[in-house]
């Protein structure tokens, strides 16, 4: 079959999800979109073969494919940091046949969405003035894991360095955040960002306040009807993330703003400034005005890593 000369195809690996679409000069088509739960299928060769069964595609009719994972690319290889699959460009072109492939960690494809959102899906949490095209960028991912990338715009277009900031160690500015990291310590032998800032950190900081460890699902609709314990932890939950986002915006000073993603971003959006979070992210001692100057807003677009496998695809 002779490839199509604009037609990728782009997919969001998650740990749970797999989401794979189709797309065109760096736009997705959105009524391409399909989920694929990982759980039932035996590696993402499976996934991306039933998908071009499925819309009609055989292998070599597409011009390009590009995958983003949720862990860490090395040398165009990914290593699913909550799945074991092992995911290389080999593997993309045999299932696809396409000559242009990339395999990014799912931090670095929210990276290429930035600027290519619409206004409507960014919630704006801390506004900041407008800056140069060429000012640095940073996305925070908070789902079933956590990470971080900066984006950087240069004459020569987009690079997105990958990261693996979920790993660092826990701050601890206060007693609080101190008891916090030596439960964590004690209970998985390191206290690391992601046992805090994830799915299942909401799960660890509410076993931590309260001695009961419950399902992230069930205390954030516990919060939606106002339970003080749920509001306990989703308050501990921001303070925490408000230390590590104001840490890690020092570290590569996005003017150009800090944007929040993921399904646990989304869900503590409407509490972020009631919860503290402007005044964790501002506690930076004497660098706290610097702080102002770099504005913060989640992505509400869930799927945006889609469209930054559509860009960074165009961009090849």
């Amino acid at each position: 079959m002779t490839p199509s000369q604009d037609l990728d195809l782009v997919a969001d690996i998650g740990g749970t999800n797999t989401r794979v679409a189709l797309a065109r000069a760096g736009v997705v088509q959105h009524d391409s979109i399909a989920r694929f739960a990982n759980q039932d299928a035996t590696d993402l060769h499976d996934i991306l073969a039933r998908y071009m069964t499925q819309a009609g595609l055989t292998r070599g009719g597409l011009h390009g494919i590009c995958v983003a994972a949720a862990g860490p690319v090395r040398d165009g290889v990914a290593k699913m940091t909550n799945l074991d699959w092992h995911i290389d460009r080999a593997m993309l072109v045999d299932v696809s046949g396409a000559s242009r492939v990339a395999v990014l960690n799912d931090l670095q494809a929210q990276g290429y969405a930035i600027g290519h959102i619409a206004d409507a899906d960014l919630r704006v949490i801390l506004p900041h003035d407008a800056t140069s095209a060429h000012a640095a960028k940073l996305v925070i991912g908070l789902g079933t894991g956590f990470n971080a990338a900066a984006v950087f715009d240069g004459d020569h277009g987009r690079v997105v360095p990958p990261s693996e900031s979920g790993h660092i160690t826990l701050p601890a500015p206060d007693d609080q955040a101190r008891d916090l990291a030596r439960y964590l310590t004690a209970k998985h032998g390191f206290a690391a960002v992601e046992e805090v800032l994830s799915g299942r950190g909401i799960s660890h900081a509410h076993a931590f306040l309260h001695g009961v460890e419950q399902p992230a699902q069930t205390i954030m609709d516990a919060l939606k009807a106002d339970d003080p314990q749920a509001r306990a932890t989703a308050a501990l939950v921001t303070r925490v993330l408000g230390n590590v986002a104001g840490d890690l915006a020092l570290v590569n000073l996005p003017f150009g703003g800090v944007y929040l993603i993921g399904g646990v971003s989304r869900a503590l959006a409407p509490y972020l400034l009631q919860f503290g979070f402007a005044e964790a992210f501002a506690d930076k001692g004497r660098f706290g005005p610097f702080m102002a100057q770099f504005g913060v807003s989640v992505v509400e677009d869930d799927f945006a890593a889609l469209t930054g496998c559509a860009q960074a695809l165009k961009a090849l």
